[in-house]
């Protein structure tokens, strides 16, 4: 998984973008009854803290053996907290996935115009190397969804999974419009199905550097072979299969 690009803008006008949207979706789910005014009215990186915490937890013991003891741990929090943040220990998952998923589609989304305008080159190299840092950076999501994208756990893909990759898709989808509009594409290229080819092979790149797992499958990365190589190669690759002649 590799989820998503920061396009040609200022990287604080990006930031700022995500925190609204995260400030936004936690509002909206204490409205519904899901997360309650005292974690609302937490630091912005206490909130995330805590939120990683409970996918970091579900990834290792599986979604539907939550410790609280375990997350309040890993958040560096007292357990009762954790209590007056939720209502119960079963609605903790359902909101970090609730309130993630909220917040990256509609950051996705927003960049998604601006991929048209990014030269194909620039365009896949920020959408792979953005994508790398980011699961970097969130290490226990990244951990949760790929047990959901690659086990099938159930309640989860469809509200998780299939959510975020499909706004993924819009990115690399204007990426490739906008340089079907410059003619920087061969002429017979067909967007929609390419568009889906290249979220194919970027997403098994991704992962492959991601999931140490998939590597011993894909045979992709060693001492010789290291991300900056094959991220390299893959745009190289994508560019020679769909781009116009010189």
């Amino acid at each position: 998984m590799s989820p998503g690009p920061e396009p040609r803008q200022d990287p604080e006008a990006l930031e700022a973008e995500e925190a609204k949207a995260w400030e936004r979706q936690v509002l909206l789910l204490e409205g519904q009854g899901r997360v309650t005014r005292t974690f609302r009215r937490l630091d912005p990186a206490r909130q995330r803290a805590v939120v990683e915490a409970i996918f970091a937890e579900a990834a290792e013991g599986g979604p539907h053996a939550l410790q609280v003891k375990a997350v309040a741990h890993r958040a560096g929090v007292a357990v009762g907290s954790l209590y007056q943040y939720f209502p119960g220990r079963d609605g903790m998952l359902d909101f970090a996935v609730d309130v993630t998923t909220g917040v990256l589609t509609s950051s996705f989304d927003a960049c998604a115009p601006a991929m048209a305008d990014l030269p194909l080159r620039e365009g896949l190299a920020a959408y792979l190397d953005a994508g790398l840092e980011w699961s970097t950076a969130n290490a226990g999501l990244l951990t949760f969804f790929a047990r959901v994208a690659y086990s099938g756990e159930p309640g989860y893909l469809d509200r998780l999974v299939t959510p975020v990759a499909t706004s993924m898709r819009g990115l690399l989808h204007n990426l490739l419009i906008g340089a079907k509009t410059r003619g920087e594409l061969a002429g017979d290229v067909d967007v929609d199905v390419t568009t889906r080819l290249v979220m194919a092979l970027t997403t098994a790149v991704a992962d492959a550097w991601l999931l140490p797992q998939l590597n011993g499958y894909y045979l992709l990365y060693d001492d010789e072979h290291p991300p900056e190589r094959v991220y390299a190669a893959t745009v190289d690759f994508v560019l020679r299969a769909i781009g116009a002649s010189s």
